[in-house]
């Protein structure tokens, strides 16, 4: 909701008028108001928006994820580097399932732009594996399998891998 800037202001703000409640000693008000401030810090680095895109595509509900990340407007000024690239996997993970085109686009700048995640990494680089079997790029597709698989160190994603390669067979 508020710019990045914005936030780190805010808690600046707060943890000085924390470390004055606490000097004129009330300290009851100076840890809350710390406590405050870390509710703003945290949003710094994982946008609210963001998360609540998340808790949407958790239960299937992609145009209410649609709408949340439709709320972001500039995501280049007012999201982190980080927060880019988790902007951008969302809007590929759910391109996916109608633009294909698109949703290639999204997932490739996200990997560019970086996620924090080895887990998110896997499934969007498998998700590009998909891509790349759609439109016939066999040997595109083998490389992010392969990726996808070191990257998925709990072999959540394995039996999803297992099946690409199965199709890939076939092809």
């Amino acid at each position: 909701m508020y710019n990045k800037n914005i936030k780190l202001v805010i808690s600046a703000i707060l943890i000085g008028v924390a470390v004055w409640q606490i000097i004129e000693g009330y300290i009851g008000n100076g840890i809350m108001i710390i406590l405050l401030a870390a509710i703003f810090i945290f949003l710094y680095f994982k946008n609210e928006l963001i998360l609540l895109a998340f808790l949407r595509l958790r239960k299937q509900d992609f145009d209410g994820a649609k709408k949340w990340l439709d709320k972001i407007k500039n995501p280049e000024s007012s999201l982190t580097i980080k927060q880019q690239g988790y902007h951008n996997y969302l809007l590929g993970i759910m391109l996916s399932q109608t633009n294909i085109t698109q949703a290639e686009k999204y997932l490739k700048k996200a990997i560019k732009l970086g996620l924090s995640m080895n887990q998110d990494l896997a499934v969007a680089k498998l998700n590009l594996a998909g891509i790349a079997m759609t439109k016939r790029r066999k040997r595109e597709a083998q490389i992010l399998l392969t990726e996808a698989k070191k990257l998925d160190k709990h072999g959540m994603l394995k039996d999803q891998i297992n099946m690409m390669k199965q199709q890939m067979k076939k092809i």
